[in-house]
């Protein structure tokens, strides 16, 4: 299978190059290394310096006869989606919509997108599986599901086939240590408590303690980044197949607490990790897992390695690797 990421060279990306690599498909990663590191792609694979906002650049890419696109190239903070629609907009809707179309023009039949649980919005009930409303309640989670439109309406219009993978909260680094690349500037629950841990912060803050959980502070999805990269080699195998479209959630099943991840995070690093407790963030539910039943039926997919200490200590080593830990 010849395989080309875009956005390939991100946190995700180079996890899910591995994953195709080891079962000696050929990898290309397009990447415009806005957010991805050099440090992490790996010799084997076929390099695009470029910019999905740019369709001449993807056409180019795509004239080297790819089988498969995988769509990893959006931004992904959904609070600053609300500061910098625009931004937003250009990037995951736009460059997006040049994909899918550059796709069609160039005999690209499969196409998987790198999706978010962000399209269900606020959870009218748990788990959340693929039935449940989608709602947004932010502009980056509008952008992903505008996208999965568009891939429905081309695949019928255009015959694309497609996967379509909302990912719950990816986590973890490679368990084999070949992924040592840290993410920039990196905002979600699990490197903020590394960075703690490490003195690179001096403290953080927690966001509601008086949640309906069993410990009162919030409970999420986390999923290894493992396991989500294994998700896009069987999402690649099932098109390949020609088992038809797909829309799948990714999640481990497992509810982690913002107090159960620090604790676990205390007792591998061995350090204390200040947290200074405050009151909630407006719209944060107080709980959301997955269900994942659809992955485990139809791609044969599970969770392996999303154990929160497995999380926390394939994330702790890489930054013991990087020598943050000197920094205490």
């Amino acid at each position: 299978m010849k395989v080309l990421l875009f956005g390939g060279a991100g946190y995700i990306g180079t996890h899910v190059a591995l994953e195709f690599l080891q079962r000696e498909d050929q990898v290309g990663i397009f990447d415009n290394f806005s957010s991805g590191l050099r440090t992490n792609v790996d010799s084997r694979v076929t390099l695009y310096e470029g910019d999905i906002r740019n369709k001449g650049q993807v056409v180019e890419a795509l004239k080297d006869g790819w089988d498969t696109i995988v769509h990893l190239a959006a931004f992904k903070a959904a609070g600053e989606s609300m500061i910098s629609p625009i931004k937003y907009s250009e990037n995951n809707i736009t460059g997006s919509l040049n994909l899918i179309t550059a796709a069609i023009e160039c005999g690209v039949k499969n196409f998987i997108l790198s999706s978010s649980a962000a399209v269900y919005g606020e959870p009218q009930y748990l788990p959340v599986d693929e039935q449940h409303p989608t709602k947004p309640t932010n502009y980056y989670g509008y952008t992903k599901l505008a996208i999965e439109e568009n891939l429905a309406w081309y695949s019928e219009l255009k015959k694309l086939n497609y996967v379509s993978l909302r990912y719950f909260n990816a986590a973890g680094y490679d368990p084999e240590m070949r992924m040592l690349g840290l993410e920039r500037n990196p905002a979600n629950l699990i490197p903020v408590v590394m960075e703690v841990a490490a003195g690179i912060r001096p403290n953080m803050l927690v966001f509601g303690t008086d949640y309906d959980t069993h410990d009162g502070t919030g409970v999420r999805d986390y999923v290894h980044v493992t396991d989500l990269a294994r998700g896009h080699v069987l999402a690649a195998d099932h098109l390949e197949s020609g088992a038809g479209n797909l829309v799948v959630n990714l999640g481990s099943e497992e509810g982690l607490s913002v107090n159960q991840i620090i604790e676990s995070a205390r007792a591998i690093t061995g350090r204390q990790i200040s947290v200074e407790y405050v009151g909630r963030r407006a719209g944060d539910p107080a709980k959301l897992v997955a269900s994942s039943k659809r992955a485990h039926k139809v791609l044969g997919w599970k969770a392996e390695y999303s154990s929160v200490d497995s999380i926390i200590e394939t994330t702790w080593r890489v930054y013991e690797a990087q020598g943050t830990n000197l920094i205490n």
